[in-house]
C-alpha cells in the first residue's frame, strides 16, 4: 500500500481543532473510525459518527497543498499522528470502513432552511431536554428503571424537532457535545440549517452535523458535503 504524505494545515490551529474533534468522537466510541476526503481546493473533510446521536459529524480544515485523498482510518491512530505545534497530521493506514462511511451527504444542492432559532436558544433547548430526561428517569419506579425504558424516554425527547425546521433535537445535542455549538461570551455564533433531498445539515463555524430524514439505502455516495 502506498504511504500517504503528511497533511500540512494552512493554519496550525486547525490541527488543534481537528485533534479536539477526534478526542470527542473517541469519548463516545474508543474504536471510532473516520473517513477523510480531500481534493481540489485544498480542503480536508473528516467524517465521523458518534454512537447514539444517529448523525454524521463533519469537521473541515484547510490544507497548504491540494491533495487527492479518500480513505477511512482509525480515529485514535489519526489523533496520535497529529502534531499540533507543527500544524500537520500523519495519516494512518486504511481500515475497513463501517457502513455509514459509504453513505455520505451530497456535495452540492444544499438550500437554506428557514426558522432556525439563535444558537443560545438551541443550547437552552438541549439543556431543557437533558433536565427533562433526568427528571423522568428519577421518577421511574424501581421495576421500570430498565435500559429499554430509559431508551424509550430518550428517543421520545431527542426525536422532537426544533421549531418548524424538521431538525431533531438530537442533532443539536450532537453539535453541542462535539464542540460545534460553543457558548462564547459576547459572540453571536452563526448557525445555518441546510437541506438537500432527504438530508439536513446544521452548520456552524466549528463543524457540521448531517442526517437523513429518510431511511438510508445501500447506495455508496463518494461525494463530500458542501462547505
Amino acid at each position: 500500500m502506498t504511504a500517504i504524505a503528511p497533511l500540512h494545515f494552512a493554519d496550525p490551529r486547525e490541527a488543534a481543532g481537528l485533534a479536539a474533534f477526534l478526542r470527542r468522537l473517541l469519548h463516545y466510541d474508543r474504536a471510532a473510525a473516520v473517513r477523510l476526503q480531500a481534493g481540489e481546493g485544498g480542503a480536508l473533510a473528516v467524517f465521523g459518527r458518534p454512537p447514539s446521536f444517529e448523525v454524521l459529524a463533519i469537521r473541515t480544515a484547510r490544507l497548504v497543498d491540494a491533495v487527492a485523498l479518500d480513505v477511512t482510518v482509525s480515529a485514535g491512530e489519526l489523533l496520535e499522528g497529529i502534531e499540533e505545534s507543527a500544524g500537520k497530521a500523519v495519516v494512518p493506514g486504511a481500515v475497513t470502513g463501517p457502513p455509514w462511511a459509504g453513505l455520505l451527504p451530497p456535495r452540492g444542492g444544499w438550500e437554506p432552511v428557514p426558522g432556525l432559532p439563535p444558537a443560545a436558544a438551541m443550547r437552552s433547548a438541549v439543556a431543557a431536554a437533558v433536565t427533562e430526561f433526568r427528571s423522568r428517569d428519577e421518577a421511574l419506579p424501581e421495576e421500570r428503571r430498565t435500559r429499554a425504558e430509559r431508551d424509550r424516554i430518550g428517543r421520545e425527547i431527542w426525536s422532537r424537532t426544533l421549531a418548524d425546521t424538521g431538525l431533531p433535537l438530537r442533532a443539536v445535542h450532537a453539535a453541542q457535545s462535539l464542540g460545534f455549538l460553543p457558548d462564547l461570551p459576547g459572540e453571536d455564533l452563526p448557525v445555518v440549517l441546510f437541506a438537500a433531498g432527504p438530508w439536513l445539515r446544521l452548520r456552524t463555524p466549528y463543524g457540521s452535523v448531517a442526517l437523513r430524514s429518510a431511511p438510508m439505502s445501500l447506495t455508496v455516495s463518494p461525494g463530500a458535503p458542501a462547505r
